[in-house]
């Protein structure tokens, strides 16, 4: 298996619009993060962790022509504002054959992906439009993509919203978790490789701090584990990294982490 982190960073990115902090100046590449998600290849089937507004210069970056799949942890815009960038893909190797997108997503995440791009569903569409194929998966219940499964993990970002993580073999991709129940926990149970979401030092109203993450990090026992999702306010990347516990790191954009499935 093969994770590549694809960004790392929040709704904002960093560095930040107008800010001037010590991160958002930083000349290290590690402190510059877009949009959070992940590609995991594993088997030769491969899948992209959410979509955001930064998903087109991703996909360029890393060079891929094909995906298996999407999978959305929620529909907040930072996951999903760049899903009408998927139809490059839909003409990769066109004529003669469109391939249709496939993306997975609990119902109201893929209420939502109906709404915001309502003309990749219409009847009558005009040329050129996404071409996706939606899946709506039960969370309570593993699903498989190209003979690859893979166990839903919910959490709640917030009071209002839920959000998705998903577990593929010995790895578990969690962000824009706030609290998860201990019947999710028990999914994680042999994770070898967590990824989590770990917004900044001080408590938020609606992601995990690192105290939380590492918590939740603590008592799932990976061998190694990410944070992701990381805010300016969480440090230059050179001086956090090493203060965090053994087996610990702080993910950056375009790093590649090879594991046994």
């Amino acid at each position: 298996m093969k994770l590549t982190f694809l960004g790392t960073g929040t709704s904002q990115g960093v560095p930040v619009i107008g800010c001037r902090c010590a991160v958002c100046t930083s000349a290290d590449r590690r402190d510059h993060r877009l949009r959070s998600s992940a590609m995991v290849e594993t088997r030769g089937v491969r899948l992209v962790i959410d979509a955001g507004p930064d998903f087109r210069y991703q996909m360029l970056r890393t060079g891929v022509r094909h995906l298996d799949g999407i999978l959305l942890t929620h529909e907040h815009k930072d996951h999903i504002g760049g899903l009408d960038d998927v139809r490059a893909f839909n003409f990769v190797d066109y004529p003669p054959i469109v391939h249709r997108v496939d993306i997975y997503a609990a119902p109201r995440t893929a209420a939502c992906v109906r709404k915001d791009f309502d003309y990749a569903f219409a009847q009558d569409k005009y040329r050129g439009v996404p071409e996706i194929a939606l899946h709506e998966i039960d969370t309570d219940h593993p699903f498989s993509v190209c003979g690859v499964e893979i166990i839903p993990v919910s959490g709640h970002h917030s009071e209002r919203f839920t959000v998705t993580g998903y577990r593929i073999g010995r790895m578990a991709y969690l962000t824009d978790f706030k609290t998860i129940d201990e019947r999710e926990i028990e999914k994680l149970a042999g994770v070898e490789l967590l990824v989590v979401n770990a917004l900044r030092f001080k408590e938020h109203y609606s992601h995990f701090n690192v105290a939380e993450a590492l918590e939740l990090i603590r008592r799932v026992g990976p061998r190694a584990a990410y944070l992701t999702h990381m805010s300016h306010d969480i440090g230059l990347h050179a001086e956090t990294e090493p203060t965090l516990p053994p087996g610990v790191r702080m993910a950056y954009d375009t790093l590649t982490v090879d594991w046994e499935d």
